[in-house]
């Protein structure tokens, strides 16, 4: 049985644990480790106060929401506490919710007949704020604090751009409180990180500890600098405003009155719908321009609302549904160096293996070792590891309070780990590289696979392994011997069927006929990715004259810089290059030729052209860079600018809008027919 000094004791410390947690994430603005470590300390502290109530201490986190004001900005009290929400990490823990639900509707002698109807929303990561409006006015800003009183950011709210400092349309109530998030994009927050870097300043850790670290200035002028945003989630109080009956009805009004809300909201029935939008959302995440941690489920009926009530730090009719963290805590076992296409040397953590967002993780990338040494990344540290949807997982950052004595820092390989060559690294460059070029076995490998690959030159059917054979055989030295391959050949390979040689074959065949902008993307050339080269074909039309410019013709091309111009002259004057660059032309591979008349004389030219539907005669990705070559825009959306909409099978909202603004629609025969008179 665990005495009464060990309870006291093991209480004291978790609080101690979360306490610090808190003021390093809320006051310092500087996160200490992932918030799926504060969630295990804080439900340990929640299970110890459940189990041993009468030994929980007064000043316990779980007794006050949110962490403890910032002294510099002045004291604001909430006329309505801002509460947090009680959290579910599976849908085991929703379905209870669900159930204590409807149980205390019952003992309340409410019925739900037909089921409880949810309004669920995305759950944003980033500073929960409060808006004061006065006749329409926005007139105070305030953070949550510590549920109770807030700190008065009001002016620095202001500069937050789609914050409404007066509300539009009628019957506005005399006054409004409007709760909802500020947050940061995605591409705003690494945006920021590049201003913050070349300055020299501080990186942020994440989009929400930024945005809590630009809300919080006492320059607003820094804030108004920052990439801000706001979505509202509900209100606090009102006064002249007969509530509507549900919460989604509230956001409605909210939104008519010019308050942002999340688009992707949804009223859902029962426990089944809140878990099919959870599942959906989860799925989309990754392609959503903000970070958002979970769901939450509110009931919708405001009158249930009220009946159901809350307790001490949070409302019983609301849940949020965490997704799996996606930042973990694991040691580093060991570093080694990877090879790729281009040379660069990436260093390659080997990690304790961790769960992280959903994925077992044991390998995470340093990207290169000026990366590695500026995170200071150590065989034996216990490491912050993110992964997001199919992202490579990286380390975040480093806990240098757990690193023992002896442990040393990285450092940079001599010679090339799989060839032995020389490897260098330029001053003013993060990445060192292998200068061995297709000589050594790796840059070879993730070339030829670069140059089978769907972008460049698509041949099916030559996957990994098949190219690790062959390189390994001697069968393929540089990408112009895949097309000396023969059936014989190709029949002496381990595990190789007959019938796969042959649609090897006739992919490598069918592979000939490619485009200019497909066959310089697939050399490989450093620097040059799919759209520079696109521009390269576009400008040039040819390759002869883009072997032939210099660095000031180059730079002549949109997308090429001094870097780009450099690698590719060098590319260019590299006699190896162009014997392969020969014997591929030598073996077949070529492109339509498109001159200059053509381009400034077709009906493409200048025109915006949308495709919709499956296409049978063409791949979208064929379509489009037939119409690029002509001089046409290809766009993903319908408008009164569009020229022609290419309708293909199973067409779906872009023709119905198409056909709403009077927009041209072509089929796909009458589409081939101008693109081939065109060509």
């Amino acid at each position: 049985m665990i005495d009464a000094a060990s309870i006291q004791s093991t209480m004291a410390a978790l609080v101690a644990q979360v306490e610090a947690y808190n003021y390093a994430y809320f006051v310092a603005d500087n996160p200490l480790v992932p918030d799926s470590e504060y969630d295990r300390v804080y439900q340990a502290l929640v299970k110890w106060e459940q189990d041993y109530p009468a030994y929980c201490l007064p000043y316990s986190p779980t007794k006050r929401v949110g962490g403890a004001k910032a002294a510099s900005f002045r004291s604001v009290q909430h006329s309505v506490p801002m509460l947090s929400l009680d959290n579910a990490f599976s849908d085991e823990e929703v379905f209870s919710f669900g159930q204590r639900l409807m149980e205390r509707l019952k003992t309340l002698a409410i019925g739900a007949e037909g089921g409880l109807i949810f309004a669920a929303e995305p759950k944003l990561d980033g500073l929960a704020v409060s808006l004061l409006y006065r006749s329409g006015e926005f007139i105070q800003g305030s953070t949550r604090g510590d549920g109770q009183t807030g700190e008065d950011i009001t002016r620095n709210l202001k500069t937050v751009r789609n914050i409404p400092l007066k509300l539009r349309g009628d019957a506005i109530p005399d006054l409004l409180e409007v709760r909802g998030e500020v947050f940061m994009t995605k591409g705003g927050f690494q945006a920021l990180n590049r201003r913050q870097k070349d300055a020299g300043d501080k990186l942020f850790a994440n989009p929400r500890n930024a945005a809590a670290g630009s809300l919080r200035q006492l320059d607003p002028e820094i804030t108004r600098a920052r990439p801000l945003q706001f979505y509202a989630y509900g209100n606090g109080q009102v006064q002249d405003w007969p509530l509507p009956s549900s919460h989604s009805l509230v956001m409605a009004q909210l939104a008519t009155w010019g308050i942002p809300v999340p688009p992707i909201s949804a009223v859902v029935q029962g426990i089944e719908g809140c878990l099919h939008y959870y599942h959906a959302l989860r799925l989309k995440r990754d392609q959503l321009p903000y970070d958002i941690d979970g769901v939450v489920y509110k009931v919708d009926d405001i009158a249930y609302q009220q009946a159901l009530g809350f307790v001490t730090r949070a409302p019983r009719f609301a849940i949020a549904h965490k997704f799996p963290a996606e930042e973990q805590l694991t040691q580093v076992l060991a570093i080694d160096f990877q090879v790729g296409r281009t040379g660069a040397l990436t260093p390659v953590a080997h990690l304790t293996p961790v769960l992280v967002g959903g994925v077992h993780v044991s390998n995470a990338t340093l990207h290169n070792i000026g990366e590695a040494h500026r995170k200071d990344v150590r065989v034996g540290d216990t490491v912050i590891v993110r992964r997001a949807g199919d992202v490579i997982p990286e380390i975040v950052s480093v806990l240098t309070d757990r690193r023992l004595a002896g442990m040393l820092p990285l450092e940079l390989p001599d010679a090339c780990p799989v060839c032995g060559g020389v490897v260098t690294k330029p001053v003013d460059m993060a990445a060192a590289r292998c200068m061995a070029g297709l000589s050594c076995p790796a840059q070879l490998r993730e070339s030829l696979k670069h140059f089978v690959s769907r972008k460049a030159l698509a041949i099916d059917g030559i996957g990994d392994k098949w190219i690790e054979q062959w390189v390994e055989k001697g069968l393929v030295r540089n990408p112009s011997d895949f097309y000396h391959l023969t059936l014989p050949t190709l029949l002496q390979c381990d595990r190789m069927a007959e019938r796969s040689a042959h649609n090897i074959l006739q992919a490598i065949e069918a592979s000939k006929q490619t485009s200019l902008a497909r066959f310089l993307y697939a050399l490989g050339i450093r620097e040059v990715g799919e759209a520079t080269a696109k521009a390269l074909a576009k400008h040039f039309l040819t390759l002869e004259a883009i072997l032939a410019a210099d660095a000031d013709a180059l730079r002549q091309v949109t997308d090429v810089g001094p870097v780009v111009a450099e690698a590719l002259t060098l590319f260019c004057h590299d006699k190896a290059n162009l014997n392969v660059i020969q014997a591929l032309r030598e073996a077949g591979v070529s492109w339509p030729s498109v001159s200059a008349e053509a381009v400034s004389d077709n009906p493409f030219k200048t025109k915006t052209v949308v495709l919709t539907g499956t296409l049978e005669h063409l791949s979208r990705e064929d379509a489009i860079e037939r119409l690029q070559r002509l001089g046409a825009k290809v766009t993903g959306s319908v408008t009164r600018k569009t020229t022609w909409v290419v309708v293909g099978a199973n067409a779906g909202s872009k023709l119905a809008r198409a056909t709403e603004l009077g927009v041209e629609t072509l089929t796909e025969d009458q589409f081939l027919t101008k693109l081939q008179a065109s060509e």
